[in-house]
């Protein structure tokens, strides 16, 4: 019987400076090209078989040699445009950019994973496929994987994202709804403008604006046990401090629970821009559009991967999470199509994702590249029954 940890454990300063390489040379959502390359090459010297659908990210394809079902696993591969403080002997020699969403944790584990079961490719019954997808953190590029037919193949998906409020290598598991619905918005407001000292003479479009974001800030709370979020971040207005503006624009998201909801806080962001143009006399165009769909896990996969995760690490090491999440995750755009589960992995870090002090615990990556391995391994293997 293979013990995924010892081999993993085996491997683990390999995999530091794997993942050590991949975050001196981080890359932002479609220019990952040395990342791809790095990611590629790695691949290539285990055997595996390696597709580029896009111009960045790649596809490895691991064949057992028995008949079976197919499993896939989704790594992000992109950085964030942040400029690294850590000061780290490794830290991040792309200026303004850095891995501070832990991607390059991600990638280095799934990496490690494709290693663990390509040793074992004889006693492999079916496939699985390593995805290393770009552009998670700007436009997405899990709809145009699944576009170019990624996981058409697959009959499930796992997934997975570090964790700084869980200690290193302890496994986070969320049933259900796990990460926000998204959607966006983009504002602009037509006054008519004046002297300042005449505001009766004109139609003041930043005062407008101002009462619009105060109550959209409103919105936030509870609706029936789901939360939204409404969070307005720019608001550009004015030419000089003694002119009644003309116009004004402001741009903020929209989080909520589930997609459901989503649509019901589109609706009252329209209501409060219409209700405070009639009041103020102002015009407004509003362009409120989708993001990601968010993450809502199978059930049936993700009690799988609690049961794969208690087995390989202990009970002790694995919490089942109550809360979901507001922050968003193109992830769940896999899920629409596939049965799957994306989960948690600690790695303890005082400074949280998107933080330019953000240091993730390196004592994780071989548990996670165990468990990974293992979830797979056994999906192939024994199924989710």
């Amino acid at each position: 019987m293979t013990d995924w940890l010892k081999e993993a454990h085996e491997i683990k300063e390999e995999l530091k400076a794997l993942r050590r390489q991949l975050h001196r040379f981080p890359e932002t959502g479609n220019q990952e090209l040395k990342t791809t390359e790095t990611i590629e090459a790695y691949l290539k010297e285990l055997g595996i078989e390696t597709k580029r659908p896009l111009q960045t990210g790649v596809i490895g394809i691991l064949k057992g040699t028995k008949e079976g079902r197919t499993a896939a696993f989704r790594s992000d591969i992109d950085a964030l445009p942040v400029t690294e403080q850590t000061g780290l002997p490794f830290a991040s020699e792309n200026e303004g950019v850095m891995h501070a969403c832990g991607h390059d944790f991600h990638m280095t584990a799934l990496l490690g994973a494709a290693k663990l079961l390509a040793k074992h490719r004889d006693e492999l019954p079916g496939s699985v496929i390593f995805i290393f997808q770009p552009d998670e953190e700007e436009s997405g590029g899990a709809e145009r994987l699944i576009e170019a037919g990624v996981i058409d193949e697959a009959d499930a998906v796992f997934g997975c994202h570090v964790n700084p409020d869980l200690k290193a290598g302890e496994i986070g598991i969320k049933y259900g709804p796990f990460y926000a619905a998204a959607a966006k918005y983009d504002v602009t407001v037509h006054g008519r403008q004046s002297h300042g000292a005449e505001p009766e003479k004109g139609i003041d479009a930043l005062y407008a604006a101002a009462l619009m974001c105060t109550k959209l800030k409103t919105l936030c709370g509870d609706y029936d046990g789901k939360k939204a979020v409404v969070t307005t971040g720019t608001l550009v207005s004015g030419k000089a401090r003694n002119i009644i503006s003309d116009e004004a624009h402001f741009t903020g998201i929209i989080r909520t629970s589930d997609r459901a909801l989503r649509e019901v806080m589109k609706e009252k962001v329209e209501a409060v821009i219409e209700e405070t143009d009639k009041i103020t006399g102002t015009k407004s165009d509003a362009d409120i559009y989708d993001g990601y769909c968010g993450i809502v896990n199978h059930d049936r996969e993700t009690e799988f991967v609690q049961r794969c995760a208690e087995e390989l690490l202990g009970t002790e090491n694995v919490t089942v999470l109550n809360e979901g999440t507001l922050t968003s995750e193109d992830f769940g755009f896999y899920l629409l199509k596939k049965p799957g589960s994306f989960y948690h992995l600690g790695v303890q870090s005082e400074a949280g994702l998107h933080s330019p002090l953000f240091d993730p615990d390196e004592s994780a990556l071989a548990k996670g590249a165990a468990l990974h391995a293992y979830v797979l391994w056994q999906y192939l293997n024994k199924g989710t029954h």
